[in-house]
């Protein structure tokens, strides 16, 4: 048909699509117009359903509504005829967020009611006219008048009930028996109030009362009532209020509409934008709502829990035994969720991914929560058989606990969230009950993680030296650089409160990249200044950034932009950054090498057994680092095994051949101590304050 767009391979026509809605409806009802003016006509309204799924206003839907009344397509079997065809035909011709299809669909039916109520009014304007005038006109004219409205009476598609102005039914039309699916003789002399479910009487109450007073001539509202089958009929009630020659209430009219189908329709699209597709869980949506009952504060003292779960090592399963197993034990965990908190009167979720959250409502205590969480990490870690598969899941879990008073759904989802973080951070499979002053350590980490991007920007970071002295002459052998942070609210923050961030979320590449260019540009100057004299810098770098692919083209970069010889820098390597993953040495060494960039390895000596392995690569020397260092700086003597630990490290070191430096030496007696085990350089306070890269400058030129 002209204007519709074509959809892809493997997906219906969209005249054939337009045909068989048109078979759908058009004997629904009288329509005046062959069937192909019918498919022309819903052909153009269906451009038009699908312009508004594009992203156009969806009031083009509620048009396409109103055209399908004007066209006589009225009978309500039209419209859910229409609703069920669309919604499983629109989405082959447009991805469109499911909330969207509901949009417009909603649209259409809404823009159906409202033409079709209209409609109805018009006719019971002629019922209420024709009944005036049979009172007041002549017998002839009260005959004809009375001919005209029983035929819209009988014939209407809407039920309609006179009814006295204290509900009491005195006739009803061919229609209101078939939605109520009652006989006549059981509705007249019935009350209104009947046909209304326990949980409607309230509204019709009022509404017939605002009516029957003359407050108002017109009013509307959807009830429901139950059949004694359980099947429910949703009707949608106009009731319009007729006065008397004097113009006091008489009686009154009620219009009702079957609106059952496109009830249960909006009903499963509702349950669809609720519910998690995977899982039948319910979605962030359905938590979202729950939460909001939840922390209703109704009585004093009120109490809420949320357990925040998620699955660890779940990726393993997806990329070892392929996302079709791993749904399929999504599908189990939530099963053995679900059932256990229903028992226990919360309700499972699922947050996304391997995330699962249970709501418990109205909770009684961190005890009865924490014997919830152990009953569901039970049935959670019970062997799962997929397959060929026998799988086993764990999880971790976050729990807060607490009053509804004073808290919030952000709160107590950052809570749990953030609780969740320390238990992966101790050791996975087991649950941490919230506690306010670790996790306010933990937001404060979350916070700086999330700030420091923009630090690296806005260049809140700069880099410091720590003084290296050579041991034999007191000189300054070079100077270990150091990245610091001058936070807006926390003050200035040493690399060891953030590095670990960087590591965490990746930006560990990018922010050594930074410092490594800051402190090439500091000693390019201090090779121009200095000459011979300049101090050759240290620039630790992360094991994450050692593995980075472009290292090398990267530090080459550098270099040349700051113009600093590749033989005045030194790079520290963690151990085991200087190996690949069959244990051979890794081409970065020898590269950098050969450019004449000096290396050296840091917190040496950590695995004794693998030292050997060192010899033969291209390195400059070692630094010893660990708690077990600070004893030597005590008057009455380092503790003995400390003493042999640093001694095994500096042997080993000597029997490679490398030099060894010891970091965080404080006193001049552990100085001393260090020398005499044949520690050649150190750095710390000893060897000196740190010193920006200016003062580095100066006090090397003085010295001069």
């Amino acid at each position: 048909m002209p204007g519709m767009g074509g959809p892809a391979d493997g997906q219906p026509r969209a005249d054939e699509v337009v045909r068989q809605w048109a078979s759908q409806v058009i004997n629904t009802s009288y329509v005046p117009m062959g069937r192909r003016d019918l498919e022309a006509f819903l052909g153009k309204c269906f451009d038009e359903l699908l312009s508004a799924l594009d992203g156009g206003g969806v009031e083009a839907a509620r048009d396409v509504g109103e055209r399908l009344v004007s066209s006589h397509l009225t009978n309500s079997m039209a419209l859910a005829r229409t609703l069920r065809h669309l919604a499983a035909e629109l989405p082959q011709f447009r991805e469109a967020e499911p909330g969207r299809l509901t949009a417009v669909l909603g649209e259409l039916a809404a823009g159906y009611a409202g033409a079709l109520r209209q409609q109805t009014l018009c006719e019971q304007e002629v019922i209420q006219r024709a009944v005036s005038e049979a009172r007041d006109t002549a017998e002839e004219a009260l005959r004809a008048s009375e001919a005209r409205s029983r035929a819209v009476f009988t014939a209407s598609a809407l039920g309609i009930a006179i009814v006295t102005l204290d509900g009491v039914i005195e006739e009803t039309n061919p229609a209101l028996t078939r939605i109520f699916r009652r006989q006549a003789s059981e509705l007249v002399g019935g009350s209104v109030y009947e046909l209304a479910d326990e949980g409607w009487l309230v509204k019709l109450t009022d509404t017939v009362a605002a009516l029957a007073t003359g407050y108002t001539d017109q009013d509307f509202l959807d009830i429901r009532f139950t059949e004694p089958n359980g099947s429910h009929v949703w009707t949608q009630l106009s009731g319009s209020l007729v006065r008397d020659a004097r113009g006091e209430p008489d009686y009154l009219v009620l219009l009702y509409e079957d609106i059952t189908d496109r009830h249960m329709l909006q009903e499963h699209f509702r349950q669809q934008a609720v519910r998690d597709p995977l899982t039948g869980l319910g979605n962030r949506t359905k938590l979202e709502s729950s939460l909001a009952a939840a922390l209703e504060p109704n009585r004093p003292g009120r109490r809420v829990g949320l357990c925040y779960f998620d699955l660890d090592g779940f990726k393993a399963v997806n990329d070892s035994l392929g996302h079709p197993i791993g749904d399929r034990l999504l599908r189990q965990v939530a099963q053995r969720l679900e059932a256990p908190a229903a028992e226990a009167g919360a309700e499972a979720v699922r947050m996304g991914g391997d995330e699962f959250v249970v709501l418990v409502p109205d909770s009684s205590g961190a005890g009865p929560m924490v014997d919830l969480v152990e009953r569901l990490l039970r049935e959670i870690t019970r062997p799962v058989l997929i397959g060929a598969h026998e799988l086993r899941a764990s999880a971790s879990v976050g729990v807060v606990e607490r009053e509804v008073a004073g808290t919030d759904a952000e709160a107590l989802l950052r809570d749990a969230d953030i609780t969740l973080y320390r238990a992966k951070s101790d050791g996975r499979a087991q649950w941490v009950l919230f506690d306010p002053e670790r996790n306010a350590e933990a937001r404060d980490r979350f916070r700086l993680s999330a700030e420091l991007p923009a630090a690296v920007d806005q260049n809140e970071l700069f880099v410091e030296y720590e003084p290296i002295a050579d041991l034999a002459t007191g000189a300054l052998a070079g100077a270990a650089a150091a990245v610091r942070w001058d936070h807006v609210e926390f003050g200035e923050l040493g690399d060891e409160q953030f590095l670990g961030l960087a590591e965490e979320t990746g930006l560990i590449v990018r922010l050594g990249s930074w410092v490594l260019e800051q402190v090439c540009e500091h000693a390019a100057r201090w090779v121009r200044q200095l000459g011979a004299a300049a101090p050759v810098p240290t620039v630790n770098l992360s094991l994450r950034h050692c593995r980075e692919p472009e290292l090398v083209a990267g530090v080459q970069n550098i270099l040349r932009s700051t113009g600093l010889p590749p033989g005045a820098l030194t790079l520290g390597l963690p151990e085991s950054a200087l190996f690949d993953h069959q244990d051979d040495p890794v081409d970065t060494l020898e590269i950098f090498a050969d450019m004449g960039i000096k290396l050296v390895v840091y917190k040496f000596g950590d695995d004794y057994a693998r030292l050997g392995r060192l010899r033969g690569l291209p390195l400059a020397g070692v630094r010893i680092d660990g708690p077990h260092l600070a004893s030597l700086a005590d008057p009455d003597g380092p503790d003995p095994l400390d003493r042999h630990l640093v001694h095994a490290a500096v042997g080993g070191a000597q029997l490679l051949g490398l030099p060894a430096l010891a970091a965080g030496v404080r006193t001049e007696l552990q100085a001393d101590r260090l020398r005499e085990l044949g520690v050649s350089t150190v750095q710390g306070p000893f060897a000196g304050e740190r010193a920006s890269a200016l003062e580095i400058e100066q006090f090397v030129a003085a010295r001069g």
